[in-house]
């Protein structure tokens, strides 16, 4: 049974796994070769982690510098780049859990609104915190506002502040919260509730939220 079950780990704790062109890149092929799987029936559910002691700090300084001096048609391009890779975790076929520790900051919460379901450690720090280094939070604003709303993200865009997971399960971004202990068992308990359903439901399910969202019913 756990053959169905897949872990995919950010592994660069070192820069609290933030992100560059080659997690971007190597994201996007991770969700490649799961919507693959998923599709021959090979797994049905994947868990999101970071190593070490945070989930994922967002953008990489290093990586950041040097894209102060791209051209705008080379920014664009990162960007674009950066917005498929989302996309393609969003519109994944089975259900993706993010198990989140320390802190999901930028591009970290970015990929929490991505997640069906986020299970976080009573402790972890999120924000939205681009503005903060006078960016936006724009390539991960559909997803984000998707998840928690334009109210929330009027006031967390703007101010870029960081808030607490009790916040972050008050606004939708987070499902559950635990204590750092118990934060894999709750994880656990999630998997094993998805995989008593019927994968084909599961990835109809998922399919229809985005198609319903914002139509009436008679549409």
């Amino acid at each position: 049974e756990d053959s169905e079950i897949w872990t995919v780990t950010i592994d660069r704790p070192e820069v609290r796994n933030a992100f560059n062109e080659e997690v971007i890149a190597e994201l996007t092929a991770w969700a490649a070769a799961t919507r693959r799987a998923a599709e021959q029936g090979d797994m049905r559910v994947v868990v999101l982690s970071g190593a070490g002691k945070t989930f994922c700090a967002g953008a990489d300084v290093t990586w950041m510098s040097k894209t102060v001096q791209f051209t705008e048609e080379e920014n664009l391009r990162d960007a674009m780049t950066m917005s498929r890779m989302f996309g393609a975790i969003d519109a994944l076929p089975v259900p993706l859990v993010g198990r989140v520790q320390g802190a999901a900051l930028g591009g970290g919460a970015g990929l929490a609104a991505v997640c069906d379901i986020v299970v976080a450690e009573e402790s972890a720090i999120f924000g939205f915190t681009e503005v903060k280094l006078g960016i936006l939070p724009a390539v991960i604003s559909p997803f984000a506002l998707a998840k928690i709303g334009r109210s929330a993200a009027r006031e967390l865009f703007l101010t870029g502040a960081r808030f607490p997971a009790a916040r972050a399960r008050e606004i939708g971004l987070v499902h559950a919260v635990v204590p750092a202990a118990e934060l894999d068992a709750a994880v656990e308990r999630y998997v094993r509730e998805l995989l008593t359903a019927g994968p084909e439901a599961i990835a109809a399910a998922k399919a229809l939220i985005p198609q319903v969202w914002g139509r009436s019913v008679p549409e």
